[in-house]
């Protein structure tokens, strides 16, 4: 059956019903001649009078009856599984499998996702930490969660999260005795705590910016580490500076436990972004996952 005759089928029984082509064009939306030519029309398809047209009203034939019998059950099956497709919209059930940094999903993404499977208790949803890049459409991971800068340009990238700043920091016992780096090229002259990357691993270049100028610095000192918690206990004692996201250093630096320096260095990049393929648009879970998770200041 080709999609217009079905709408054809649909306008003969408004009319079979309402005994009136104007109280069908009403209830459907369509003018009254539009609706007397779509019934003409399903009348010269079928070959047959469907319906008895008087000044007055529309009256029934033999036909009308058999066809409105057959119809009526037809259509109610259709209008039961619309509905039940509306009752899956309102419970969405699924599995969503997510890799992320294990900061972004301690912070951001379990909250949400803890929020949103007690609201809808048919959705499971696996958070997989680990901190180097992961090829979701190869492991069959749903999405990921990583910097804005990192997500490639052909995924769908959503913010889940602020603007992130590189801070460098150090003690007040570091900076009382070795003075503070007034510029980038300063760093070169003392001892800094190097952040090795989970990526490919090597090591950070500190990355400053300044108007249109941008710089970046490979520095050198006695402690590597790739966690930040480690890197800010060593800052924390001491040994150096370090250079972390403006969410990390923020609580030290609130209870003086660290001090910022080069701040006027110090430029804002894109937060965690939630990325995934596009065939993940239609899926009513993912939605609601993404709708929970999406950024908005």
């Amino acid at each position: 059956m080709k999609r217009d005759e079905l709408g054809d089928l649909v306008a003969f029984l408004a009319v079979y019903e309402e005994r009136s082509f104007t109280k069908a064009a009403a209830r459907l939306g369509t003018s009254q001649s539009a609706l007397s030519h779509t019934v003409k029309r399903l009348e010269d398809r079928v070959a047959l009078r469907l319906l008895t047209r008087t000044t007055r009203n529309v009256s029934p034939t033999d036909a009308d009856e058999k066809l409105a019998e057959a119809l009526h059950p037809a259509l109610d099956d259709i209008e039961a599984r619309l509905d039940s497709l509306n009752a899956l919209r309102d419970r969405p059930a699924g599995n969503i499998r997510i890799t992320s940094s294990r900061d972004a999903g301690r912070e951001i993404l379990f909250p949400k996702a803890r929020d949103l499977m007690q609201d809808y208790p048919d959705i499971n949803i696996e958070i997989s930490v680990d901190q180097k890049f992961t090829d979701i459409v190869a492991d069959r991971f749903d999405a990921g969660v990583r910097l804005g800068e990192s997500v490639k340009k052909d995924m769908i990238a959503v913010r889940i999260g602020p603007d992130l700043k590189m801070l460098v920091a150090g003690a007040p016992s570091y900076l009382a005795q070795h003075g503070q780096p007034q510029t980038p090229a300063d760093l070169t002259r003392f001892n800094c705590i190097n952040l090795r990357l989970p990526t490919l691993g090597g090591l950070y270049a500190w990355e400053f910016g300044q108007g249109d100028r941008s710089v970046d610095v490979r520095v050198e000192g006695q402690f590597i580490s790739n966690d930040p918690d480690l890197i800010i206990e060593a800052a924390v004692a001491g040994l150096g500076l370090c250079c972390l996201t403006d969410k990390h250093l923020q609580p030290w630096i609130d209870r003086g436990a660290v001090v910022p320096v080069l701040q006027e260095w110090s430029q804002s990049f894109p937060g965690y972004h939630l990325y995934y393929p596009s065939r993940l648009r239609g899926s009513p879970a993912f939605s609601l996952l993404v709708d929970r998770l999406r950024w908005r200041g």
